[in-house]
């Protein structure tokens, strides 16, 4: 095999974690920075509420520390919450340096507070388009390099592998052609896989491929049972399960079942402001009040007609203008109407196991983002805790990287042998898997569920030969992250957190508060260990 070495570094995602990646790996060498849509299109740019930062000092910063940790639910790793708190404002004020225009009033930042935050502490850009923003600035920086190099419509194959370490990757253009490149490392920072269920806020894009060829390859993988499921989509026939922000319910938006009662105050003291796994299941449960009935669901609604006067000043379309102007094309408006909602899969807390630094269990791999598991969320994430872990792990894994020494050789590598699928029924596999993990390993599970889309996927295996199409390369990677999810839901008989269980629907920290991590590069050879830490990866620096 021919290997290209026109790059020392190969950065997987152009999301606020690569980009910053790269924008620190691009003082000691060249970066490819590679994505598969067009440049930006990530859970980033869509990323409506904003990014939680502690800019008030001290205080602030030690309370965003127990707003994480109380939010995890007895998972969070501690030391990567307090470097995720203390390094996030220097990071938040690098992004003010380059130009990311977050909203102010009279000269000053403008904050907002969303769900188990204890105090005000979000920013926010272009009311409701902040991810947007942030991606913005990010990517023209980082076009303004001449060291980085942007390309879109660039899908990752296989991961390159030699004496035991990740020596670079296969990648296919827009064309089809297939190349392979060695590097010094190589980035994972290619988001989530919400696209592995049938509703859920996340791009098409959003399909796990990082977490599923990390895996083929051998790196652990952990806390993959702990999806978040956003509590308010909109809910229409037809429409796509567009995301309306928790900064609406931190705007004063109450919740309403079908009888139009504010039914919060049975779930949580927070009311509205809940953590938002609770929040989601009293709405699952107010949906469904006859559980199994899926049949029978009942309407429940995000309601802001009360909120102009709760704030006579605050001019809701200018505050939400993306959120309202796509209300406005399906004939809804925040201030005069009840919005139908239900849940969709939003975040990933699981992921590719790594340290502090980035690094997984396998050298030169290193993983930043969404694809990555540090801990620092726990068993649930605290509302726009994920752009500031995208920014602060994306920066640390830069650095960790610039320290890899070249290459020795570029003899023979081999690669992680990809599933091979029909291209005619890739769409129908798609679907049935989508729809099979939302009925089955859901925001509700039991043992029952979760048996049945385990023996769906065993049943329905797919092949280990190599091929290069991305709609096939997505649809492994959705089976390998639906096998990740259903093993490691059945192995945790508890609920915390993200996960329920309605057969074990009690916190059990007498054997679960521990970290579920599954090591082993098939569904055969795959293995759940439990661990109390989040990965201690050792230093790759001295090869």
């Amino acid at each position: 095999m021919v290997v290209a070495t026109d790059f020392d570094f190969l950065v997987v995602g152009s999301g606020i974690a690569g980009l910053r990646a790269a924008l620190g790996l691009a003082e000691v060498g060249r970066v490819l920075v590679v994505t598969k849509e067009a440049l930006g299109e990530s859970n980033t740019h869509y990323a409506q509420g904003g990014i939680a930062v502690a800019l008030s000092g001290d205080e602030d910063v030690a309370l965003h520390l127990e707003d994480t940790l109380n939010a995890g639910d007895g998972l969070v790793d501690r030391e990567a919450a307090r470097v995720l708190v203390e390094e996030g404002p220097l990071r938040v004020h690098e992004l003010l340096d380059w130009g990311t225009g977050f909203d102010r009033e009279n000269g000053e930042l403008m904050l907002t507070r969303e769900g188990a935050h204890s105090r005000n502490r979000i920013l926010h850009a272009n009311g409701d388009a902040t991810g947007a923003e942030i991606g913005r600035s990010l990517l023209e920086r980082a076009r303004q390099h001449d060291r980085i190099t942007l390309r879109g419509f660039t899908t990752l194959a296989e991961l390159l592998i030699a004496d035991g370490e990740v020596i670079g990757a296969r990648i296919i253009d827009a064309e089809g052609r297939v190349s392979a490149m060695q590097v010094r490392a190589v980035l994972l920072a290619s988001g989530g896989a919400g696209q592995v269920y049938s509703d859920t806020t996340n791009p098409s894009v959003a399909t796990g491929d990082g977490i599923a060829l990390a895996w083929r390859a051998g790196a652990e993988i952990a806390d993959m049972e702990f999806y978040q499921f956003h509590p308010t989509a909109l809910s229409l026939p037809g429409v796509p399960r567009f995301l309306l922000s928790e900064a609406l319910r931190g705007e004063g938006a109450y919740l309403r079942n079908a009888a139009g009662e504010r039914f919060m105050e049975r779930y949580h003291p927070l009311l509205e402001l809940a953590p938002r796994d609770v929040v989601a299941r009293a709405i699952t449960r107010e949906g469904f009040p006859k559980e199994g009935d899926t049949a029978a669901q009942l309407p429940v609604y995000l309601d802001m007609r009360h909120v102009r006067d709760l704030h006579p000043g605050l001019d809701l379309v200018q505050r939400f203008p993306g959120i309202s102007a796509f209300l406005a094309r399906h004939g809804f408006s925040l201030a005069q109407d009840l919005i139908p909602i239900r849940p969709a899969a939003h975040y990933l807390m699981g992921g590719i196991r790594t340290d502090l630094d980035g690094r997984t269990s396998l050298p030169r791999l290193y993983a930043a983002g969404e694809a990555a598991c540090t801990g620092v969320h726990g068993a649930n994430r605290l509302a726009s805790n994920s752009l500031l872990e995208g920014l602060v792990f994306g920066a640390r894994a830069g650095e960790a990287m610039r320290e890899e020494l070249p290459l020795k050789s570029t003899a023979n590598p081999a690669t992680a042998a990809h599933p091979q699928i029909a291209v005619s029924g890739i769409a129908a596999q798609r679907q049935e898997l989508q729809q099979r993990m939302w009925r089955d390993a859901g925001l509700l599970r039991d043992r029952a569920g979760l048996e049945s889309m385990r023996s769906y996927l065993e049943a329905n295996p797919v092949s280990a030969e190599t091929q290069s199409g991305r709609e096939s390369i997505e649809l492994a990677s959705l089976h390998a992250v639906a096998t990740l999810i259903v093993r490691s839901a059945l192995a945790r008989e508890e609920s915390r957190g993200a996960h329920f269980r309605s057969d074990f629907p009690k916190r059990d920290d007498a054997h679960f508060r521990t970290h579920t991590v599954i090591a082993g590069s098939t569904l055969q050879s795959a293995e759940i260990v439990a661990s109390t830490q989040s990965a201690k990866v050792a230093t790759q620096a001295s090869r």
